[in-house]
Formats: structure tokens, sequence, C-alpha cells
């Protein structure tokens, strides 16, 4: 997919899903919160001030219709959107779809209880569901 070299720890968490104008778009494989995760095609980049301006707009525009998608797939009550980066320093924007009442509301899903992955069924089905919301998200971005 990406030119770019990814953390192992990206590659380890999460499934790619597709290329954005800028960002390869993952899907995390923790079943209990519907999350992505745009990273970047920009080679040593660790802050979003490393990014130019345009490529600081559009990862944010990719980042909002993106949140906006996922809202709506999942019937969210809250996304959130953020750039940590503690643990993996490569620049990656986590969008993640929230419900009150799941297993870490109100409070961050970082490091909230055991991951639950996919099983190759239910992942193959959020990447179709996500793939066919994407293909109008596209012609946007």
């Amino acid at each position: 997919m990406s030119s770019v070299l990814l953390d192992e720890r990206l590659v380890r968490d999460s499934y790619p899903v597709t290329e954005l104008p800028l960002c390869q778009l993952r899907l995390m494989d923790d079943t209990r919160f519907p999350w992505l995760i745009l990273i970047p095609r920009r080679a040593d980049v660790s802050e979003v001030f490393d990014l130019d301006e345009a490529d600081r707009q559009q990862l944010w525009r990719e980042a909002s219709e993106l949140g906006r998608m996922l809202k709506a797939l999942t019937q969210a009550d809250k996304i959130n959107v953020a750039n940590l980066g503690n643990v993996v320093a490569q620049l990656h924007v986590h969008v993640v779809a929230r419900r009150r009442g799941d297993d870490a509301w109100p409070g961050p899903v970082w490091g909230h209880g055991k991951p639950q992955p996919y099983d190759l069924n239910d992942l193959a089905s959020m990447r179709d569901h996500l793939l066919a919301r994407l293909d109008g998200l596209k012609q946007r971005l």
C-alpha cells in the first residue's frame, strides 16, 4: 500500500483499509471500539507541525470526513480524534467511535482493558462497510 515504512506496532495492532490522498487508513484490531488510524505517507514525521501547511490541512480534512462517516456508520454518540505519539512516535491520528456505556466510557480508550481482536468474518465485514462508505468520501478529499 504505502511506500513509507510503518512503525511495527501500527502494523501489528491494525489492518490496512485503503489509501487516502495523504494517509494510509488502517482499522485498529479491537472490536470494542470502531477505531480508525490515519498515517500520513511522509517520511520522518512525528509531529503535526512537521507537515507542511497543505499536508496539515489535508490531514484534518481526512480526519474530519472520516469522523463524520464513522459516526454515521456506527451511530456513535461521540467521535474522538487524537494524536498522541507517546508510544509510537510516527505521526498517526486516531478516529474512534464512542458510545455511552462502551467499555471505556467516559474515559479514554487507550490502555483500557484487553483488546478484543476481530475474527476474519467480522474484519471482512467491517472493512467492506468502510470501503463502501469511502467510495463517495474519497471524491471530497
